[in-house]
């Protein structure tokens, strides 16, 4: 049995536990929120690196045997240094998933849904370069919309009227493809669709990320695959009783099936 650490600026990350949860449900796990400081993706790229040391830090102190930043904003400022710090533990990221969004465009235009502090990042820059240059990338800042899925809007009319600003210059050049290059954005599914129908491919990397945590455990010899069901704490840094109501509401496992703890960490406010 392994604990595993998932870290996020508020709920954005439980599209991540809720797919851990789906593939590995016998582990333990610890979701933080660092919901007080919500959304990160505005921040100075120097806060965001000392905020997310500060977290991952305090997840490895809590026994974690491997740690996610689901966050993709934090992954893209902040995960090479982390990885530095805490070089014991397996320390999984997030980022866009443009590479798979490529091989499955028809058009090669592509729709990058991301937080400011991602599209502009050393990280996210160096990836695109990587891909052939036949492909049209539209870059998109989805400002706003992280507070509101925060504040459990996420399929709200100011969102639709917001999201359907932020989708209009992809819209415009054709994507056939969307990348959701931030983990809140896999809660706006409803509401994309609403606006663009079913014709258009989501792209989303929670399976990619789970797999990938999947091999570090295989490596450390604690995958168990027993039929048990693990612990699950839910830590934030403003509201903990949010928090967990919030992952009744979005999280589409069997919550039920595991033991449930949620805690206020005030030092972190």
């Amino acid at each position: 049995m392994a604990l595993i650490g998932v870290f996020d600026s508020g709920v954005g990350g439980l599209s991540i536990l809720d797919e851990a949860l789906r593939q590995l449900p016998e582990h333990d796990y610890i979701y933080l929120a660092d919901s007080i400081n919500a959304p990160y993706g505005e921040k100075s790229s120097e806060w965001i690196a000392a905020r997310s040391m500060e977290l991952c830090q305090y997840l490895a102190a809590k026994g974690c045997d491997a740690i996610i930043v689901a966050c993709n904003t934090a992954t893209a400022q902040a995960i090479a240094h982390i990885r530095t710090v805490l070089i014991h533990i397996p320390i999984i990221g997030v980022e866009p998933g443009i590479k798979p969004a490529a091989m499955q465009s028809t058009n090669g235009v592509v729709g990058v849904l991301a937080t400011e502090a991602t599209l502009q990042s050393d990280k996210f820059n160096a990836l695109l370069a990587t891909l052939p240059s036949e492909y049209q990338f539209i870059k998109q800042a989805g400002a706003g919309l992280v507070p509101l899925i925060e504040a459990g809007q996420a399929n709200s009319d100011t969102v639709l009227e917001l999201l359907a600003k932020h989708l209009e210059p992809i819209q415009d050049a054709g994507a056939d493809t969307l990348v959701l290059g931030c983990t809140h954005y896999p809660f706006l599914r409803k509401a994309i669709r609403k606006l663009l129908g079913d014709t258009i491919n989501l792209i989303d990397t929670s399976d990619a990320v789970v797999r990938q945590l999947k091999r570090k455990l295989e490596a450390q010899g604690k995958m168990l695959g027993d039929g048990r069901h693990g612990s699950i704490s839910f830590l934030s840094s403003k509201d903990s009783e949010t928090l967990s109501k919030m992952a009744q509401e979005l999280i589409q496992s069997d919550l039920s099936l595991h033991r449930i703890e949620s805690e206020l960490v005030s030092h972190f406010r």
